[in-house]
């Protein structure tokens, strides 16, 4: 059974803008990677769809990961739908999956430390994590508990992976597909129910 959003209420949801290890390639996990000029761009993208689809949001809460490249995109965000770039919570159970070991490294580097965790976490990401970080299932669970919780409509930003296994629960995907989602950024996901749209520019 797929997860849903409670009753009632709707929930827009954003990836950060690009940024510096996303343009290098890197695993990206809780460690700071700062926006590029096009992730600056794309979170003012953010905000103007948000404006376009809900004014200024009467009613909706903002709530942001708490990690900088998220943080830094809600501000742009909710500048560009003229609202203040404060007056958003953090909320820890949006943040990225936790890489461990593995952050900011690329793809080779990850596998020059060992070439055969990478070929286990390849072949089951839902289970095997990396040393010190988290596996697809403890993402879920976080992501799902703080979904089931919400109380009233809300705007989110968060990041590519945990938007993505998001993404996969409200469509009742197993990981290997839900790790085959895209993870776009400057655009925006609407939720009602399970029922997710994607809103581009």
């Amino acid at each position: 059974m797929s997860l849903e959003l409670p009753g009632g209420l709707t929930l827009y949801f954003a990836r950060h803008g690009q940024t510096q290890a996303n343009v290098e390639h890197r695993f990206s996990g809780n460690k700071d990677t700062p926006l590029t000029a096009l992730g600056l761009e794309q979170a003012a993208q953010v905000g103007h769809i948000l404006k376009r689809e809900l004014g200024q949001a009467p009613g909706y809460q903002f709530v942001s990961s708490p990690l900088a490249r998220a943080v830094a995109t809600m501000k742009i965000a909710r500048q560009a739908m003229g609202l203040p770039a404060a007056g958003f919570v953090t909320d820890n159970r949006l943040k990225e999956i936790d890489l461990g070991v593995w952050d900011q490294l690329t793809d080779d580097e990850a596998r020059a430390l060992s070439p055969s965790l990478f070929e286990q976490r390849g072949n089951d990401k839902w289970h095997v994590r990396v040393p010190e970080g988290e596996n697809y299932a403890e993402v879920a669970a976080r992501i799902t508990d703080w979904l089931q919780e919400l109380k009233i409509d809300t705007v989110a930003i968060s990041h590519g992976a945990t938007t993505r296994i998001l993404r996969g629960l409200l469509a009742g995907l197993d990981w290997r597909a839900m790790s085959n989602l895209d993870e776009p950024q400057g655009v925006v996901f609407r939720v009602s129910g399970s029922a997710v749209v994607r809103l581009d520019p």
